[in-house]
């Protein structure tokens, strides 16, 4: 006679920095846990555990999600990117470059929550999204300007005990210059 499966467990595939991975995990095991208990990816901080740090914030489908709050089983069939899928082998992410230029850490524990926030809030901003420091939330041409009162809102779940907020939210600035830059080389780039 087979065993019966356990009605508590499932097995799952992550997609986790591009790569599959198949883990037998209890319903209640979090992203967090499953990400560093099973996975080792060591990157995403367990802080708070209760989803108002901002420490294990990872990217769940090009969207930040705090990990610790997360479940294994919601991630199964999404694309999950952690600080370790961030850069592209050897170079770094245009935030990341800017975070190691900026100081934009002191103790580095809560920089891989912040960068994976970072690269979200700039997509969100560049896509039009409001934020509740926008003026004017009707959408418009281009998004609102990128101020430093809109990174911190936008920011505002991420903790930093050391207080390395202004070098922070300066990081976010140039990464999302870096990003507009980008963009634009490669639109000239199709044009030409």
């Amino acid at each position: 006679m087979a065993p019966v499966p356990s009605s508590t467990t499932s097995t799952i595939t992550l997609n986790i920095n591009g790569e599959k991975h198949h883990l037998s995990v209890d319903h209640r095991t979090t992203l967090l846990d499953a990400l560093r208990e099973r996975l080792d990816l060591t990157g995403t901080k367990k802080g708070c555990d209760q989803g108002q740090c901002g420490a294990c914030t990872v990217l769940l489908g090009r969207r930040r999600a705090v990990a610790c709050l997360t479940l294994a089983v919601a991630a199964e069939g999404r694309e999950v990117t952690t600080i370790e899928g961030i850069a592209d082998g050897d170079d770094l992410h245009p935030v990341q470059q800017a975070f190691l230029e900026l100081d934009g850490y002191q103790c580095g524990y809560c920089t891989p929550g912040q960068i994976c926030s970072a690269i979200a809030v700039i997509e969100e901003h560049a896509a039009g999204w409001p934020s509740a420091a926008t003026d004017d939330v009707r959408p418009g041409p281009t998004p609102p300007p990128l101020t430093p009162d809109e990174i911190r809102e936008r920011m505002s779940g991420n903790l930093c005990r050391c207080g390395a907020y202004v070098s922070i939210v300066q990081a976010v600035s140039r990464g999302a210059q870096a990003r507009a830059e980008s963009r634009t080389a490669a639109a000239e780039e199709a044009a030409a």
